[in-house]
């Protein structure tokens, strides 16, 4: 049996509403996620602030971005993806902007920590994988797979950019452009591209003229992927295995990768490595990240995503175990490249299973309601790190357990099978 003609439409508007998430996704990481860690030593220097006392904030950015997570995918439900991202990001820029004239700690609590965080929770991930989940069915890993990759343009180009800025007009100006930047991107042209759901345009998933096209194409699509005819409820997906064992790789992914980039660095030196190897190896991994969320994203048509993310999970593992055994610069770059293309991987994977394993109409609820988990350890993991290092003067511990934490996830994936939906 031969599958039926490819017939689209040439006025399918998914392609610009993935511009447009991109841009709000790599904006928030660039001009955000990735930019305070830019801003800290200047910053200290200024006001005479340890950087322990600087690191709360960023904490609690963090924090709230996961802890609100039920609460936007109601507000993604109930109002749609895009207004959520229009506002999340008007606060975010708000927040940029506040911070150039912060004068004691609690104002960056206040600007960075709570109302980025507003803006983590209400126009990040959530809500532009919700509008990716939308348009996208057969090509929903492709399409994600240049959506994660705009993080890691953002993550690879802004801090450089972030840091000439700060040389040149100084810390509190340098807030003032990143916030008039994230309002452009972030808000005005998200906004203008981003459309909610290929229906209320009249228009259907991967740009099919009908939809009667589109129920036609789904049984060729399955073939090569799985992806569900139904759309799941959140009690009903939470009692599933698959969810559960999703949610744990998409903690253990966040825990190792917090922990490196808050941590690799002074590892290295505490290596006899240079400060410039230290972090050329750092930005050697977020930059391998884009490869691997490309790769994730193409694959992800073709191969059923539970052993891809065994693949990734491992390459995450034996990354740590070459960083571990770093004893010339071969295995550090070895390590970068490895955990760079198994994070990459995974931040793409995980959206797109959850979308194929549990339907587009509750898919906001559903992953709301796992990011208070996946926030809290991601918060965990640079905390660990420095505990056990100042307890035993070593990385080797947390490393140690977050390569066994990977390989376990590696191992873990082959029985995240599709859920089967009640009869």
């Amino acid at each position: 049996m031969n599958p039926p003609p490819d017939v689209r439409t040439n006025n399918f508007s998914g392609w610009l509403t993935l511009a447009g998430a991109m841009l709000a996704y790599g904006g928030m990481c660039g001009n955000v996620t990735y930019a305070f860690g830019v801003f800290l030593p200047s910053m200290s220097e200024t006001f005479g602030w340890g950087r322990q006392v600087l690191s709360g904030p960023y904490t609690l950015f963090i924090i709230i971005g996961g802890m609100l997570g039920p609460l936007a995918g109601f507000t993604i439900a109930r109002f749609g993806a895009r207004k959520n991202i229009v506002a999340g990001n008007i606060i975010a820029s708000l927040g940029l902007l506040f911070m150039s004239q912060v004068g004691e700690v609690w104002h960056v609590y206040l600007f960075f920590g709570v109302m980025g965080g507003l803006g983590l929770a209400f126009s990040e991930f959530l809500p532009v994988t919700t509008v990716i989940n939308h348009w996208f069915i057969k090509r929903r890993s492709l399409a994600l797979g240049f959506l994660f990759a705009s993080g890691g343009v953002g993550g690879f180009f802004l801090p450089p950019l972030i840091s000439a800025l700060i040389t040149s007009f100084g810390w509190r100006w340098t807030w003032v452009c990143l916030a008039v930047i994230h309002l452009l991107f972030g808000v005005v042209l998200a906004g203008l591209l981003i459309r909610n759901k290929p229906e209320d345009d009249g228009q259907f998933p991967d740009g099919h003229t009908s939809q009667a096209a589109f129920d036609l194409s789904e049984p060729f699509a399955k073939s090569l992927v799985y992806s569900t005819t139904q759309d799941w409820q959140l009690r009903d997906a939470l009692r599933t295995p698959a969810l559960w064992i999703l949610l744990s790789m998409f903690s253990v992914i966040l825990f190792t990768t917090t922990m490196l980039t808050t941590h690799q660095v002074a590892y290295l030196q505490d290596m006899k490595y240079s400060p410039m190897i230290s972090a050329t190896a750092l930005g050697l991994m977020l930059g391998m990240s884009i490869l691997g969320r490309l790769l994730s994203g193409v694959l992800g048509m073709r191969f059923d995503g539970r052993y891809l993310a065994a693949v990734f999970m491992v390459c995450l593992g034996l990354g740590l175990v070459f960083l571990m055994n770093a004893r010339g610069i071969f295995f550090v770059y070895l390590y970068s490249i490895l955990t760079g293309i198994g994070f990459g991987g995974m931040i793409v994977l995980l959206p797109n299973v959850m979308g194929a394993y549990f339907g587009r109409t509750h898919f906001s609820r559903i992953v709301g309601w796992t990011t208070p988990v996946v926030a809290l350890a991601s918060a965990m993991g640079p905390m660990l790190a420095g505990f056990l290092y100042d307890n035993t003067g070593s990385y080797f511990l947390p490393f140690t357990i977050a390569a066994l934490l990977s390989f376990g996830c590696g191992a873990l994936a082959f029985f995240a099978r599709p859920p089967q939906a009640k009869q």
